[in-house]
């Protein structure tokens, strides 16, 4: 059995970690809407500039898979701990080397080169880091008590959201745009430095989760962990992929879609569009502990499938909900937006921990989580700009609720998995 304090530990551990990855994540998410695409993309047309900028953003998405399959297998080998310790770096070096890199003026095409270079080193990071963050929480959960355990790495999220905004907010205030642009943009990355050094000292004084250390006694570790997820689990990997797919369409419509399109064609201010949604991301983070309750006392299937009918239906109001020059009914859009990611997040990472055994469970559910990044998360703010442009916002509702109808359909053969042995 953990100790109390070490179980204090863990739970800090795995939520500081996706606090610091979703800090990095979002700081970049942040930039390529207000920053990259005046410094780093040939100037001229100002909305391929932010699609191009939008296309490097979804470039992590991509390599996220890869840092699924990279870490998942030695943290499904070797163990959780010293698996999460290298993804933190990996994350945290990409983050930082963005905060010096010369601008397209200074440095021609290969400034947005080195830029998608760094990108596709956080997606590496990324990828390997939640899967584990999760797992280090549930695999230490006592009985009826995984959804609330959890929990905690998912509150990595509007955490890092919060921090990460809060410091372009005071950097807007406090610097004119002219040094914004200069400089002020690359404090938030280079002081993530300082968060990633706090994230592996905690790290390093934590010990390895109770049923990774059962696969090690018994010699259960599986050769080749995403070939026996590929061979055997092909159903729940599937199921896990689109389990969670409105909930990164979604998610990244409220952060990245709607920040961009607020700022240019709505006509509101930067900094009042990020205020306001601070506000959204503080819902987002009251309700994850919420549905983890729900889970802990039902299913994480049946919490995750009320929150998608939800989702649903805010799809149907999210053109009359997001207005111009109206900021009640924006602040409204926004509580209800980000009140029903919190919903649907809570028990994300319970129920991708439960499609999986012990010996693959760190590649099943980092590559899940991963793959629905590409399918849901990766595309969305590029293929929701170009709905707007063409056929409005009201296109947009629709796009989300029928990614809803799909995970829907995907949480009916959501079952959890059977514990196997290795080899």
């Amino acid at each position: 059995m953990t100790a109390p304090s070490q179980k204090g530990r863990i739970l800090l551990a795995s939520a500081i970690g996706t606090t610091i990855e979703f800090f990095d994540f979002y700081i970049f998410a942040t930039a390529s809407v207000l920053v990259f695409p005046a410094l780093f993309f040939p100037q001229g047309n100002p909305s391929a500039a932010t699609l191009q900028s939008l296309a490097t953003f979804a470039l992590a998405f991509l390599t996220r898979p890869v840092g699924a399959v990279l870490f998942g297998h030695f943290g499904d080998r070797v163990g959780r701990k010293a698996t999460l310790v290298a993804s933190l770096l990996t994350m945290g070096i990409s983050t930082v080397l963005i905060g010096l890199l010369p601008t397209y003026q200074t440095a021609g095409i290969l400034a947005p080169l080195l830029l998608a270079l760094c990108r596709l080193g956080q997606g590496i990071g990324l990828g390997g880091e939640w899967g584990g963050a999760v797992l280090l929480a549930t695999e230490n959960a006592p009985a009826g008590r995984r959804g609330w355990y959890g929990m905690f790495p998912q509150l990595g999220a509007p955490a890092g959201f919060i921090l990460s905004t809060g410091i372009f907010l005071l950097l807007s205030k406090v610097l004119p745009r002219q040094e914004f642009l200069s400089f002020g943009w690359r404090i938030p990355f280079v002081l993530s430095a300082i968060l990633v050094f706090l994230g592996l000292w905690i790290r390093l004084r934590i010990l390895e989760t109770p049923e990774f250390a059962r696969v090690l006694s018994r010699g259960e570790e599986v050769r080749l962990p995403v070939a026996r997820v590929l061979v055997r689990h092909p159903k729940a990997l599937l199921a896990g992929i689109f389990s969670l797919f409105s909930t990164f369409v979604l998610f990244y419509l409220m952060t990245v879609f709607t920040l961009g399109w607020g700022t240019t064609h709505l006509g509101y201010s930067r900094e009042s569009f990020l205020l306001v949604q601070m506000v959204g991301v503080v819902c987002f983070a009251l309700f994850i502990p919420v549905s983890a309750h729900y889970a802990d006392r039902r299913s994480a299937r049946e919490a995750m499938m009320i929150a998608t009918v939800l989702i649903f239906f805010f799809g149907l109001l999210f053109a009359p909900m997001m207005a111009a020059n109206h900021t009640g009914r924006l602040l409204a859009f926004f509580v209800a937006g980000f009140s029903v990611i919190g919903l649907t997040y809570g028990p994300a990472g319970t129920i991708l921990a439960e499609l999986f055994s012990a010996p693959v469970r760190y590649t099943g559910a980092s590559l899940a989580f991963n793959l629905a990044g590409i399918v849901g998360a990766s595309p969305a703010p590029y293929i929701a700009t170009r709905l707007a442009q063409s056929h409005g916002l009201k296109a947009v509702g629709l796009y989300l609720s029928a990614t809803a109808v799909v995970t829907f359909l995907a949480l009916l053969f959501v079952r959890p998995a059977k514990e196997e042995s290795g080899t």
